[in-house]
């Protein structure tokens, strides 16, 4: 079973390729104007994965960002969480006690 496991995920295939906006399903642009009323558009990109096309578009409206998840056909499957501040940082170390400067004897 763990042989036919690698088989798959080596056949499994992933490419991301920009398209502009004018190039994405009219659906899109329709639900984006109609549901996400002042954004706009900041970047579009068409996934092909395990041979299922969907689109990945990003849009915002002053700082708010959102990026919405489309199948090829331009049906509205969903909204990808965005990144946190607290992602990004680096983990708090935690304190090393061994180093205190009070030993005992």
């Amino acid at each position: 079973m763990a042989g036919m496991m690698v088989v798959l995920a080596l056949n499994a295939q992933s490419t991301k390729v920009t398209v502009k906006k004018d190039d994405l399903p009219k659906a899109i642009t329709e639900h984006i104007s109609r549901d996400y009323s002042g954004y706009m558009i900041k970047e579009a990109t068409k996934v092909t994965e395990n041979n299922m096309i969907t689109y990945d578009v990003m849009i915002h409206k002053g700082s708010s960002m959102e990026t919405l998840v489309f199948d090829k056909e331009g049906k509205f499957l969903r909204t990808m969480p965005q990144p946190t501040a607290t992602t990004n940082m680096p983990a708090k170390k935690p304190e090393d006690k061994s180093a205190s400067p009070h030993k005992m004897k």
